[in-house]
């Protein structure tokens, strides 16, 4: 999907001049002669090394003489003072200098940031800045998010008249000097003495002044992400930075994940982690994220959007895989938008994948070489251990005829499938009930796929070595469950459609089918597809026993939504939730 938004031109204003007039002069005429000083980064002086100019993607020497003394001193004693961070800047400008002293507190070392106005940078997200919500742009320094948040306060405060507050820890946005830069526009700047303190100013900007949205540059403590959780709690509109690539990386910041909600470990029933097939303990997002839009920064014109940061860190933690949008402007200024699951980068936090891929060669104990092989008596000579296990694999079936019958795709059908630690009666329960092209084997030789446990999967070397070597497909489930069961198996038929609940067969969820059963599986049926799918409202279900819930949780489970059991007995009942 691509979405083509107006064209635009950027326009850039960066005081090169002002920065110039602080350098020696033989450092300052090799500047005004390069050919590529309009996109000049920074500029580099280190005590008794060559002076050097960084660009994008590569750098060069200004000069062959060494920087010295005199020359560190001669643009420190032209630019402002260097607060607590060892930040100075130049009156009116957007040029950061930062020092690097040595253990006498002395200066050795300088690094002149060009800081730039650019006008248009936003337009690949002017309409979710005018949305009102609340915007976090994450990205590696040097990427342009303080020049973003420059443009967006402007924006704000001139285009859309809105009160606008910028707390300013380093007079990075608005520059040095008590008079911020024009680049900000109507927008007003509240400077801090100590960079420790900037949490205690940005409470104090809306205790005092009213805004409607405070801009942050680069929040990095607890204490600065509980000041902005609880200015949003206030409904004050957030724009503000952090360093990260990707909003994975906050949720493993344990400092920074209150901005996306924060992460909390929940230890969930035995019931309740059998129906969701996962661990006992799980993470979950605490609370509802500070920000509700994340902008990942990868480029200064290419820039992927999450519209909703909470869906995206809950996907995450359930080891799913969000598919977020991709913005680019090009050298014209037109904007694409497209949405592709291939954008998504693939992190620790996603899970197996249905299909488990095999390895090169098997790992564990069997595999290394250390396990001895065992003696049954002291009369039979020594047995090998791993020729008995690759023995038992060959079991004995009755001699049949595999007659192939072409599917509608194409397919050959039946599939022999090879089952590893799932009951034999649930599978052909749900093949029975379904009519599936399936046929259970107790050969490997003559499956055309495994179906297997994901717990046993990960733990078993031999089995996916066997495999392998005949070059069968392992499929995964997460747990022993009509619901999963069905899942894959219809996926090996190509009957599965992710995006369409079908009808749920009752028969699957009871073995023996009493109307006590039944009239309780028909319920759940009609509340999901009456109310909860339809109307997106919870529903309660009648009070019932253990076995008969757990039926209802696997019905629920089949049209991929949540149940949970509450009361005490005998009125414990269902409760379900809307997707």
């Amino acid at each position: 999907m691509e979405e083509k938004l107006p064209q635009h031109r950027m326009q850039i204003t960066d005081d090169l001049d002002k920065l110039l007039q602080i350098l020696p002069l033989t450092i300052r005429q090799s500047v005004e002669q390069h050919p590529q000083k309009s996109s000049l980064i920074e500029i580099v002086l280190d005590l008794g090394r060559k002076p050097e100019a960084r660009f994008s993607g590569h750098s060069c020497y200004l000069s062959d003489n060494l920087v010295g003394r005199e020359d560190l001193e001669y643009c420190v004693a032209r630019v402002g003072h260097f607060s607590a961070d060892n930040r100075a800047g130049i009156e009116c400008t957007l040029h950061r200098i930062s020092a690097i002293r040595n253990r006498q507190g002395n200066i050795i070392g300088l690094t002149c940031r060009i800081g730039r106005a650019v006008f248009g940078t936003i337009l690949m997200i002017r309409e979710l800045v005018e949305s009102g919500q609340s915007i976090l742009l994450l990205g590696r320094p040097g990427v342009g998010k303080t020049t973003a948040l420059r443009e967006i306060a402007r924006v704000l405060a001139d285009e859309l008249d809105k009160r606008v507050v910028i707390i300013d820890t380093s007079n990075e946005i608005a520059g040095d000097g008590d008079v911020p830069h024009p680049a900000i526009g109507r927008a007003r700047r509240m400077q801090v003495a100590h960079p420790e303190l900037q949490h205690q100013v940005m409470i104090e900007a809306v205790e005092n002044h009213m805004p409607e949205v405070i801009i942050i540059d680069e929040i990095g403590t607890e204490l600065e992400a509980q000041a902005a959780r609880t200015i949003a709690e206030r409904g004050v509109q957030l724009v503000g930075t952090a360093h990260g690539n990707y909003l994975e990386n906050l949720i493993k910041n344990p400092t920074l994940s209150d901005l996306i909600g924060g992460i909390q470990s929940v230890t969930l029933g035995d019931e309740e982690a059998r129906r969701r097939g996962s661990q006992k303990t799980v993470l979950e997002r605490k609370a509802p994220p500070t920000f509700q839009i994340a902008v990942e920064m990868w480029e200064r014109q290419k820039w992927v959007v999450h519209e909703e940061v909470a869906q995206t860190v809950d996907h995450l933690l359930r080891g799913k895989q969000p598919i977020p949008q991709l913005r680019q402007v090009n050298d014209e200024g037109q904007v694409t938008i497209t949405r592709d699951p291939s954008l998504a980068p693939q992190t620790e936090l996603t899970t197996v994948q249905n299909v488990v891929e095999i390895p090169l060669k098997p790992t564990g104990l069997r595999a290394s070489g250390k396990m001895i092989p065992i003696s049954l008596t002291h009369q039979q000579p020594n047995l090998d251990f791993e020729k008995m296990l690759a023995n038992s694999w060959y079991q004995a079936e009755e001699a049949t005829e595999k007659v192939r019958i072409p599917g509608p795709n194409g397919e050959d059908f039946p599939i022999y499938v090879y089952p590893y630690g799932i009951g034999r009666s649930q599978l052909e329960q749900v093949i029975g009930v379904l009519k599936m092209p399936i046929v259970l084997t107790k050969d490997l030789d003559d499956a055309d796929a495994v179906l297997a446990l994901r717990s046993q999967v990960k733990n078993h070397s031999k089995l996916m070595q066997l495999a392998k070597d005949r070059q069968v497909p392992i499929h995964s489930i997460k747990s022993n469950s009509i619901p999963q069961i069905t899942r894959t198996l219809r996926q090996l038929v190509n009957m599965d459609n992710p995006e369409t609940n079908e009808a749920a067969d009752l028969r699957l969820f009871t073995k023996a089918g009493n109307d006590d059963e039944i009239e309780a599986l028909e319920e759940a049926r009609l509340a999901v597809e009456q109310i909860v799918i339809p109307q997106g409202q919870p529903v309660e279900l009648l009070p019932r026993n253990s076995k008969v819930r757990k039926m209802q949780h696997e019905l629920i489970e089949h049209y991929r939504l949540r149940s949970d059991s509450f009361g005490d007995e005998p009125n414990r009942r269902l409760r379900i939730y809307p997707a």
